[in-house]
């Protein structure tokens, strides 16, 4: 089955400039006047709309290349692939060969997905939702949160992430950790991505957080962020795939507890950083390309290439460090006022960060690693299930699944003056966000974003990705 009006569709992209076409539920499409570039598809439900500007912005990442060399080998996107304020379109992956692309990963370095699960049930915890409620948020808006660190342990965090993070706190514990159980952490670190943990060097953090010696109050750690950034409580209301359910210790019923964050100030501070060097690198004799997205060359700039990936693991650790944070605080207000309850991590992976894979480096931009056997997060809106699902490695997609449902309206769509804010109308009717600011209840309203559900069953059909539990939001605190 094809889309409605698919000829009428594929006229109209032709003439900005692109050539796509369409089959099995995967667009292809690369730039007319760049027929050497690769293909990149993108896999999208038949009923999502097709936006050109995405489309044009995948394209021209499809075809960066380096006048001394490198050059991007295959692209595709996902099917929450819509496009992204900074040239690259959310739900793009690109592997590259000989050159690395810092504006494809733009400045939420390491933005990710966390999920822990607790054997409390629903009643349980609303018999207490209010007392557990005030104590997040003075942790997640007013500060009331102990993050305090020896400059050594924040250095050690840029350098080493979760593991060289939680050595230090043993040496010399502070903060509110200190009531943490150290020891669960550290068996955990194996159900984060890398082990939580990537080649970096302080010498790429801000200033400020790099003192020689003295105390370390960062107040970015530990925070949610803003935009679709999250912290939810779950429940898990249907498991698909029982055995592995049970090997990663989920079971229906239980409370679940998912976090979206990334690397806040960090990432920003790091990202616009090597924005700019990759665009002072270009060779100075040749005008810049006409899409501003500029690698750098393994031939050309090998020792900023270098210096880049590990710039960009130095968020990537931060990262790692700020949701492992962000759960232990809800973990220990869990204990406070529910009793002693283990609330075990399930996973916690990226889906903003560059990776060595395939002829060189895979780079995710709002996607998620899926490869087989490994767990896979998918966020739907505040007002719409998510999906716990076990990756498949399909080489076909580069072992990559999308990162959530996908935006569908602008956040200035939702919140200028004369929009529709009425509660039904936004999807808003029983969702119980927790936040100090109104105006993000509308801007990450429900119909803010695409339906997840396609975007699941899309993927599931493509073989990324089989589901292995449903959850469905109780509240969520948004920044």
């Amino acid at each position: 089955m094809q889309p409605k009006n698919l000829n009428r569709l594929l006229r109209a992209l032709s003439r900005q400039g692109l050539d796509v076409s369409y089959e099995n539920r995967t667009y292809s499409v690369r730039l007319s006047n760049s027929p050497d570039a690769p293909i990149a598809e993108v896999l999208l439900p038949e009923s999502f709309p097709v936006e050109a500007k995405a489309l044009k912005q995948l394209a021209n990442l499809a075809n960066v290349r380096h006048p001394a060399g490198g050059c991007v080998c295959r692209a595709c996107a996902t099917p929450d692939f819509h496009p992204g304020d900074g040239g690259v379109a959310i739900g793009s992956v690109v592997e590259t060969a000989d050159q690395i692309i810092p504006v494809a990963v733009g400045s939420d370095i390491n933005c990710g997905m966390r999920l822990h699960v607790a054997d409390l049930g629903i009643e349980e915890f609303f018999k207490r939702r209010d007392r557990f409620v005030q104590l997040m948020k003075g942790d997640y808006f007013f500060g009331t949160r102990d993050v305090t660190m020896t400059a050594h342990t924040c250095r050690t965090l840029f350098q080493h992430g979760i593991p060289g993070f939680l050595d230090a706190m043993l040496d010399k514990p502070t903060g509110s950790i200190t009531k943490s159980n150290l020891d669960q952490l550290a068996t955990e670190i194996d159900r984060v991505y890398l082990s939580g943990s990537m080649s970096g060097n302080a010498k790429w953090a801000p200033e400020e957080l790099v003192p020689e010696d003295g105390l370390v109050r960062d107040g970015g750690l530990a925070t949610i962020g803003s935009g679709n950034h999250f912290v939810e409580v779950q429940m898990v209301e249907k498991v698909d795939d029982k055995a592995t359910a049970f090997a990663w210790g989920v079971r229906e019923g239980q409370l679940a507890f998912m976090i979206h964050s990334g690397s806040r100030n960090v990432g920003k501070y790091i990202g616009g950083m090597w924005r700019d060097f990759a665009q002072s690198a270009w060779p100075k004799n040749l005008p810049f390309p006409e899409s501003r997205l500029f690698p750098l060359s393994v031939k050309a700039n090998p020792d900023l290439v270098t210096q880049y990936l590990q710039a960009e693991a130095t968020a990537a650790n931060y990262a790692f460090v700020n949701r492992l944070l962000l759960a232990e605080l809800l973990r220990l207000r869990l204990r406070e006022v529910y009793g002693d309850i283990e609330a075990p991590l399930v996973y916690d992976l990226p889906h903003n960060i560059t990776l060595p894979e395939g002829a060189g480096w895979v780079i995710r931009k709002g996607a998620t690693p899926a490869h087989a056997g490994q767990p896979v997060i998918i966020p739907g809106s505040m007002g719409a299930a998510s999906f716990l699902l076990v990756g498949k490695g399909n080489p076909d997609f580069l072992a990559s699944a999308s990162h959530g449902a996908g935006r569908l309206k602008s956040r200035f769509e939702l919140s200028r003056e004369g929009a529709n804010k009425n509660e039904e109308v936004l999807g808003l009717a029983g969702v119980d966000c927790i936040t100090l600011r109104e105006e993000r209840r509308i801007e990450e309203a429900p119909a803010a974003y695409k339906p997840i559900q396609p975007v699941i069953d899309a993927q599931v059909a493509a073989k990324i990705v089989s589901v292995v539990a449903r959850l469905k939001p109780i509240l969520t605190f948004k920044a």
